[in-house]
């Protein structure tokens, strides 16, 4: 006979995490109750009790001094609210998980869109979910989703959600209703990966075994639907409690037998049914491995703080599930894969690939261990931090934040302190202006044991800045062009980095219009395409040009007009004899007297105003003097003599 595990029975993450929190509140000698049962096995609750932890119905039921444990289930809106009012403390255990779903559906409700649950009505999880919102609607077959759609709600806005251990072919069967039917609707697989793959193993397991045992307390709606799973693939499904319940007669003829369990069967008594199954039948092997091979694991001592093996064997929504090779259950919380935020687990960690892990937390009485690959991640980021400061390595890091006399850096999650002093940024400048960027720096002070890092900015640009003067004193000539930054101003121009040297654009070189102060052209931080006007290496100083001959008023001039075209021009300043109005920036023409208008003027004033923009046609242009004449008149003859035209005409006719 051989027996077959499912490597994913058992406790979950939110599980698991709610019993941690249990127990951790028992540890530190808090009076706590648990609002309903903390998970749905009478063992695990039976074993709280006998430290304690009583179990009550409502909120009204705390005793007073009492701290309250919510549920990994979740509770309702409304019953928070209750406890929140009644200044009773709560140890939130709400699987992360479900606490998503509530925040899906009570966002939904702000957008307007009616929340549709698929799940158990009366299930705790989905009663709590129901509770974060007003009016929801809570469906437990597909054929009660697409009667509702008949009953005239197809344009109706739905936002679908779904129990975190309903059946993947009852929410597929559901998804497809909703995408087929419905013309407004927003879908979130809210279905536990880790139940998922529980119930795809199961089924696959089943397909192959002659019977399968489905352990878990038979309230429990997870493990019911385990066994209807099962019950699909293997004509002989039995569903047991404990290991008690066993009929080891009944099995003897089986050539294999596969177990699994809900995910609120604490691992001792999945241990406890494979232990009474090697003890009464002889087995041939255990999950294809002798029973002792795994027994012998099953022992493997590990510890808080060791570095281990394990290979991963499934990527759920909440964790990293992986396998020590001990009857432990590994898991990695997604918080704990990598130090990097940006990180997603499945860029890190493949199914079937071998990593090494740090152990966080083990729990041999649920059979469980919580690793990290964050923390391993971090120890050896430190043993690189260091390296870089015995060899005077540069290294990459990126600022975070401001501090009190410098900025905080991050090198893989290590915090490097940068004083002021060595930011690069001059003093009393924006330290501020930083925060975001990636900047390489040395290591100028390393403790581990005070966790002090200290790094320099400057030292690296110092550095590079000296090499950048160099190469630009060596390559220089009249003439060459650079780009540019603005470093600073002052009242006789501006002065320009040029890439590791700074040169300096007199106010005179900066337009070809008057200019009274730089600022009027550049500002300090401009990026601006420069040129060498000249040089003197010995003392070190360079002079620049700003203005070119493409940025010169009178040639952007020439370029755009010609001798008769017309011009939207705004008059700027009036003298005796006419008026002058600019035509582009830094260009002006004279409207002479006698061209303002058709009928005669006495001063330009009686038919102009400064700040006047009007029409005018170009007359001349002496290239020379650099002199436009203007005309508005003779825009106007040339109606006044058709319209004389056309009054001859209507005379002679």
């Amino acid at each position: 006979m051989k027996l077959y595990i499912a490597e994913t029975a058992g406790f979950c993450y939110g599980v698991n995490r709610a019993v941690d929190l249990v127990e951790q509140a028992v540890r530190e000698g808090k009076k706590v109750v648990t609002l309903g049962p903390i998970i749905h096995n009478h063992h695990v609750v039976d074993y709280f009790d006998a430290l304690g932890v009583k179990e009550i119905e409502q909120p009204a039921d705390v005793p007073e001094g009492y701290a309250v444990i919510i549920r990994s289930h979740g509770i309702a809106r409304e019953t928070y609210q209750q406890l929140q009012a009644g200044g009773v403390q709560m140890i939130d255990a709400t699987c992360p998980f479900v606490k998503r779903i509530h925040e899906l559906v009570s966002q939904a409700e702000r957008e307007g869109r009616q929340p549709v649950i698929i799940g158990t009505p009366t299930h705790p999880e989905v009663v709590g979910i129901a509770g974060w919102c007003e009016n929801p609607l809570v469906f437990s077959d597909a054929s009660q989703l697409q009667q509702w759609l008949d009953g005239g709600k197809r344009d109706t806005p739905i936002c679908l959600v779904s129990q975190t251990t309903s059946t993947q072919f009852l929410w597929d069967s559901c998804k497809k209703i909703v995408k087929k039917e419905c013309t407004n609707h927003k879908i979130f697989d809210t279905i536990c990966k880790a139940t998922e793959n529980r119930q795809a193993e199961a089924a696959k397991l089943a397909a192959k075994c002659d019977a399968m045992i489905v352990v878990g307390d038979k309230k429990s709606s997870n493990t019911g639907r385990l066994a209807h799973i099962c019950s699909n693939y293997c004509g002989d499904v039995t569903l047991i409690d404990n290991a008690k319940e066993l009929n080891i007669d009944a099995l003897r003829c089986a050539n294999a037998i596969g177990i699994t369990a809900g995910a609120s069967t604490p691992a001792w008594i999945i241990k406890e049914v494979k232990q009474a199954m090697s003890e009464n039948i002889t087995v041939d092997s255990v999950a294809e491995e002798s029973f002792a091979e795994l027994l012998e694991q099953s022992i493997k001592t590990l510890n808080t703080g060791d570095k281990v093996l394990g290979t991963v064997t499934a990527i759920g929504s909440t964790e990293v599930q992986v396998d020590l090779g001990t009857k432990h259950a590994g898991y990695i919380p997604y918080d704990e894969v990598s130090a990097d935020p940006t990180v997603k687990p499945e860029d890190v960690c493949k199914v079937g690939e071998e990593i090494e892990v740090f152990v966080v937390r083990v729990n041999d009485q649920e059979g469980t261990v919580q690793l990290s690959r964050k923390k391993l991640e971090g120890m050896k980021v430190w043993d690189d931090v260091e390296a870089a400061c015995e060899n005077d390595a540069v290294v990459e890091g990126v600022i975070t934040e401001e501090n009190k006399g410098g900025v905080v850096a991050n090198i893989k999650g290590v915090r490097v302190f940068i004083p002021a002093s060595r930011s690069g940024v001059a003093r009393g400048g924006d330290l501020s202006s930083l925060k975001g960027q990636t900047v390489k720096m040395r290591i100028t002070e390393f403790n581990r044991a005070r966790r002090r890092v200290v790094g320099s900015i400057s030292a690296v640009t110092s550095e590079a800045r000296k090499a950048a003067m160099a190469k630009i004193w060596s390559e220089i000539e009249v003439g060459k062009k650079y780009t540019g930054t603005v470093k600073s101003l002052t009242s006789y121009g501006a002065f320009v980095d040029i890439g590791g040297v700074d040169g300096m654009v007199h106010i005179s070189e900066l337009s070809w219009g008057r200019v009274k102060t730089p600022d009027e052209v550049v500002k300090v931080g401009d990026v601006v395409e420069v040129y060498v006007i000249k040089f003197d290496a010995e003392k070190k100083k360079i002079s620049l040009g700003y203005k070119t001959a493409e940025m010169n008023p009178w040639n952007q001039f020439c370029a755009k007009y010609s001798v008769g075209d017309v011009a939207t021009v705004k008059v700027v300043k009036l003298v005796e004899f006419g008026a002058f109005a600019e035509i582009i920036s830094g260009v002006d023409g004279l409207i002479h007297i006698s061209q303002i208008s058709d009928s005669r003027v006495e001063k330009a004033g009686d038919a102009l105003a400064e700040g006047q923009e009007v029409e005018a046609k170009i007359i001349d242009i002496d290239a020379d003097r650099k002199r436009i004449s203007l005309s508005i008149r003779a825009l106007l003859v040339p109606e006044v003599e058709e319209a004389e035209q056309s009054e001859e005409t209507e005379a002679a006719e």
